[in-house]
């Protein structure tokens, strides 16, 4: 997964529906989980973690670790890292994986990458596990993990060729090459769970407990 420039703290200017009581600092670069966040009026810090990722995945994928459990261990380490820059925030890390037959997907490289995953994805079914895992003082103190099922319709190779020039570069930013708040929805002729886990972070389960936590009003 690449990395936006250089790691900054900043604060989003969307109104919240009450002040935070505290600092929650979310650590992703991932403009997706960006825009949860402002469209629920809840203001967040950015501070993205410089992790080699895809290192960390193949080091798992060669032990055998179940996808799971690889989501869960990146959205914690993104969390640990950036929580030790910021004593008494809430830090959230978060990952996700996308599982076809037991295969796990990367992001794709490019837009001859994203076409062959999509090419194997349509007419079948595939799961996206959306981790997140919020971390005090340089500790976790709470995970989630969520899970989607969807299934791509056996669309033809001229609408998929159609639909890679509208929706351009913005398909390499996730791991199966859709975002289903936009074009990508049109691949789809059904999908059971959480829009928000397919989105990229189970966002109800964390608002719930950023309330518990009194960094939102309640």
């Amino acid at each position: 997964m690449s990395n936006p420039a250089p790691p900054s703290p900043e604060t989003q200017s969307h109104p919240s529906v009450l002040p935070a009581a505290r600092a929650v600092i979310l650590a992703s670069g991932s403009s997706a989980r960006r825009r949860m966040f402002e469209a629920a009026g809840v203001p967040v810090g950015i501070d993205v973690p410089n992790l080699d990722e895809a290192e960390l995945k193949a080091s798992m994928l060669a032990d055998k670790v179940p996808p799971r459990e690889i989501a869960e261990f990146l959205a914690e380490m993104k969390a640990t890292k950036i929580s030790h820059r910021h004593r008494g925030a809430l830090v959230i890390g978060a990952d996700q994986v996308l599982v076809l037959n037991g295969i796990l997907f990367d992001k794709p490289a490019d837009l001859a990458h994203a076409r062959a995953h999509l090419r194997a994805l349509r007419g079948r079914r595939h799961e996206l596990i959306s981790a997140v895992v919020v971390c005090e003082n340089g500790a976790p103190v709470w995970r989630h993990t969520d899970r989607a099922t969807l299934e791509m319709r056996p669309f033809s190779d001229d609408f998929l060729d159609a639909y890679l020039a509208a929706a351009g570069d913005v398909v390499l930013s996730s791991v199966g090459a859709y975002q289903v708040e936009g074009l990508g929805l049109q691949l789809f002729n059904r999908i059971e769970g959480d829009h928000f886990t397919v989105q990229g972070m189970p966002l109800l389960a964390v608002l719930d407990y950023l309330r518990i936590r009194g960094a939102i009003g309640s």
